[in-house]
């Protein structure tokens, strides 16, 4: 059969034309495709070429929001090493898409055969060249394929405060992505649940062997667009696109604005504010210098003396007209005696 007649191009916008249930078919022959060949693929063939990890590539396409994000790697035996490796590339190249950070993003990763390894928590590495290094230092684990204790183990040890998960309050998304090339030998369909109901968005990534209907109960809804299936290791690392397009955002503060003093990013909007000493005007993008305005404070002992004052002031003029009323009687019947004399 002859090679697919597809640019590189076309063939990279192919892959991510489809999800789910959509297989992405690379021929091994062809030499104008440049990715890298997974071992059962190349093992009458030439040998692969394999990107190595460069921990000091460090550069971010895009600004992504803050996560707390979670890998789940599958490496059992079925993985062989050089496909393991393709696996490390793909963690790095995630890791160059994000904006890691303490107050950005936060990567740990939860290793997995038939035990499982928590290879490093939230907490541990806040800054992108750590967090390469740390990958790079990942080793594949042994038999057995143990999907639904790998989530649950995420959810006790990884998606909590103490491992370095921010506080639900703190409205951060919590995001795990499983990886794996085989069926589970646990039940992942009751955990998976569980997981999503407390706030995890999974996502779920097939390659070569996995089991759709598997793939399907652990990810969350809809399913287009948290499913994903990859015919070989050696073509995974082109799902950082996609999720690059799933994770990340452009900032519309360093698109441009018309804030007069600070921009503000909302997720895909932003709002203006004033520096200190400085009120919003109407127009939500200019801002005035605060008016010192003199508030008139009633002291309450005050008001209360005036009150008693006013009290007194009438039972006092109530008092004089009273004795004015009988002093003009007492005139009046004078007055009608000196008239009778």
């Amino acid at each position: 059969m002859k090679p697919f007649p597809c640019s590189l191009l076309f063939c990279v916008s192919l892959l991510f034309s489809d999800v789910a249930h959509a297989t992405y078919h690379l021929k091994a022959g062809d030499s104008r495709l440049k990715t890298a060949q997974s071992y059962a693929q190349t093992r009458h063939n030439a040998q692969p070429v394999l990107r190595t990890l460069n921990p000091a590539k460090t550069d971010s396409p895009c600004r992504s929001r803050p996560l707390d994000l979670v890998f789940i790697i599958d490496s059992s035996r079925s993985v062989r090493p050089a496909e393991f490796e393709k696996v490390r590339i793909f963690l790095a190249n995630m890791a160059d898409t994000l904006d890691v950070g303490s107050d950005a993003t936060r990567v740990a990763v939860v290793n997995y055969a038939s035990t499982v390894k928590i290879e490093f928590l939230l907490k541990d590495h806040f800054n992108k060249l750590n967090l390469k290094k740390a990958i790079a230092r990942i080793e594949p684990l042994a038999t057995g394929t143990m999907t639904g204790l790998a989530i649950k183990t995420a959810m006790k040890e990884a998606f909590t405060e103490k491992s370095g998960a921010r506080p639900r309050s703190g409205n951060i998304s919590k995001v795990a992505i499983v990886v794996t090339d085989g069926r589970p030998q646990d039940q992942v369909e009751e955990v998976s649940a569980e997981a999503r109901a407390s706030g995890v968005e999974i996502y779920a990534v097939g390659v070569d062997r996995a089991d759709m209907q598997s793939l399907q109960l652990m990810a969350s809804v809809p399913l287009e667009e948290h499913v994903f299936y990859v015919e070989t290791y050696g073509v995974i690392e082109k799902l950082t696109s996609k999720f690059r397009e799933t994770l990340c955002g452009l900032d519309p503060c360093a698109m441009g604005h018309d804030c007069e003093h600070i921009c503000i990013n909302s997720n895909a909007s932003f709002y203006c504010k004033c520096q200190s000493g400085y009120v919003l005007n109407a127009d939500k993008k200019t801002c005035s210098p605060k008016q010192a305005r003199a508030e008139v404070v009633e002291d309450p002992c005050k008001c209360e003396a005036m009150l008693v004052f006013q009290r007194q002031t009438q039972a006092t003029i109530q008092q004089l007209t009273a004795k004015l009323a009988d002093i003009s009687g007492r005139i009046e019947h004078l007055e009608n005696m000196l008239g009778r004399a």
